[in-house]
């Protein structure tokens, strides 16, 4: 089904529901979707002049005890918080990044769980790009000192590659393309007193990209029930998962790959010769259409939703297992 136009679509699943976000020139837009594909309204969260929505970079959507919470960035650097209310209004709330103008990249991810939020950014402020961080325990209202999570020794991350992050409790795990000796590898690094602290990053995979540019695509990570990390990674022209501390497994070819867990078990996606490609337990492939940056989340314990944007229109289509 097509949501509207747009791009950079990313969406949150609610109580069965579906809740969808996207950027439509400098608007941030908002729609519901319910099963079986029952849409609402198209509606403005806010108007970001410059808004970054396009080439990973686009407004991130994330639930808590507070309700929605939406984040978008702007071309001078600045991440902003929108805030949805009980009666339906959109807010805006504080500003993310507490230093002006370092988040220039427009690569971040927002992840929520309870009351918390944390959110993760490409960071600026030392000249050089960084992992940053900051948490929110009011839905977004305020935000924590800004975080500083992996420092490269090598100068910087991979600049264009937007990082992952997902929480759970007071687990946070955060995944991210680095640049250490002429390598573009992903890796994970984890926080387990909600953000306070993290640990040392692990490399993700044995092997190694060693690239002089940036591929543009920084994979995408979920915690089981267990707390488990699992994730998927595109190194060269082929796709890898591998659960934290695994060996990897190649799963396909492509580019622009995500993953989501629908009752414990993973499901990908990627794009594969331009379609929207999914990967099901039993390694049952399905192609969705034409498109490129697909977005997963799970509906309920058999269903999950996979958005993409395909020729400035927003596409969604629910996959029962």
């Amino acid at each position: 089904m097509s949501i509207g136009e747009g791009g950079m679509p990313n969406i949150i699943s609610v109580n069965d529901e579906l809740q969808v976000i996207y950027g439509a020139g400098d608007s941030i837009l908002f729609s519901g979707v319910s099963l079986p594909g029952k849409t609402s309204p198209v509606t403005p969260v806010g108007i970001l002049p410059e808004l970054a929505a396009s080439h990973s970079r686009g407004p991130q959507i994330a639930v808590t005890t507070s309700g929605t919470t939406v984040l978008a960035a702007n071309a001078d650097g600045d991440i902003y918080a929108y805030l949805k209310d009980k009666k339906g209004k959109w807010l805006q709330g504080g500003r993310v990044n507490d230093v002006d103008t370092t988040a220039k990249e427009g690569l971040m991810a927002l992840a929520g769980d309870g009351a918390h939020l944390f959110a993760v950014w490409l960071d600026l402020r030392s000249k050089h790009n960084q992992i940053f961080g900051a948490g929110s325990t009011d839905g977004g209202k305020s935000w924590s000192e800004n975080r500083l999570v992996y420092a490269s020794p090598d100068t910087t991350v991979c600049e264009c590659c937007k990082p992952s992050v997902e929480i759970k409790g007071d687990h946070i795990a955060i995944m991210f393309r680095n640049w250490l000796g002429g390598n573009r590898n992903l890796y994970l690094i984890e926080s387990h007193d909600g953000g306070q602290s993290f640990g040392t990053a692990q490399k993700l995979g044995s092997g190694n990209w060693k690239l002089n540019g940036c591929p543009m695509d920084g994979g995408s990570l979920a915690i089981q029930s267990d707390n488990t990390v699992q994730t998927v990674w595109r190194r060269e022209g082929n796709i890898f998962a591998c659960q934290s501390g695994q060996p990897e497994k190649e799963i396909g070819q492509g580019k622009g790959c995500t993953m989501t867990l629908v009752n414990d078990r993973p499901v990908y996606a990627w794009v594969e010769d331009g379609n929207i490609t999914c990967l099901l337990p039993g390694s049952v492939k399905k192609v969705l259409g034409k498109g490129s940056y697909p977005v997963l989340r799970a509906v309920n314990s058999n269903t999950f939703a996979c958005i993409w944007e395909s020729d400035k229109q927003i596409q969604l289509q629910f996959i029962n297992l």
